[in-house]
């Protein structure tokens, strides 16, 4: 895919395991590889990839990602270069990422913030397991970040649950996006729906998925 801010070769969800794998910091297959994983089946053409992540762990995942060229999407629409000494911004949600500036973007990493950014790196069962991921579009929205992953995660990867996933799909849905949840709702179980229905009363309680998950819940 080409596009005005450059050509995208995206990586597979076992090539980014393969490079991600030994970060020592969690994060997960995100975007709509998070749909296709949990429903186990590729039911689309996946244009990028996108990885969720911690913004505590970026220096940890910037060292795995030593000697790429990273690049923060800031503002929104366009890319500037992210120095290795620059601390990132705390607006910024958006990094492109490719081993060299003369290759395509492989992968796109989506950084969110948590409650409390003192979080330990997850890895050894610390108290970070209790602080909250905070939800970037109406910080009402929170959960245990520990239960971020999905049921189609593993312990060599973790996969955004699919409802974590929906919420961030459902402002101004894209036509895959649309596809996505057609895919996905009906798939969900009753907490999942419940959870994504609380969601969006809280950060947009007109959107029109409320209606269609109640639909689905329903007895």
């Amino acid at each position: 895919m080409t596009n005005e801010l450059g050509s995208w070769s995206p990586m597979n969800p076992d090539e980014v395991t393969h490079l991600l794998g030994r970060a020592g910091v969690p994060w997960w297959i995100a975007g709509g590889w998070a749909i296709d994983l949990h429903l186990g089946r590729q039911t689309r053409v996946h244009e990028d990839i996108d990885v969720l992540v911690l913004r505590p762990h970026l220096p940890r995942l910037r060292e795995r990602l030593g000697g790429w060229d990273l690049h923060a999407a800031d503002p929104p629409g366009t890319l500037r270069p992210w120095p290795v000494v620059e601390e990132l911004p705390l607006g910024v949600h958006d990094i492109w990422c490719r081993p060299t500036p003369a290759a395509d973007w492989c992968l796109q990493l989506m950084v969110d913030d948590l409650a409390d950014d003192s979080v330990d790196d997850g890895a050894d069962g610390g108290t970070g397991g209790e602080q909250e991921w905070v939800y970037r579009r109406d910080p009402r929205v929170q959960r245990t970040w520990r239960t971020l992953s999905g049921p189609a995660s593993s312990p060599q990867r973790s996969v955004l649950a699919p409802e974590v996933q929906l919420l961030y799909k459902s402002t101004t849905p894209r036509a895959k996006d649309e596809d996505d949840f057609a895919h996905i709702a009906g798939v969900l179980d009753s907490s999942q729906r419940t959870w994504l229905i609380e969601a969006l009363q809280l950060s947009d309680a007109t959107n029109v998925w409320i209606e269609q998950l109640r639909v689905l819940t329903s007895p």
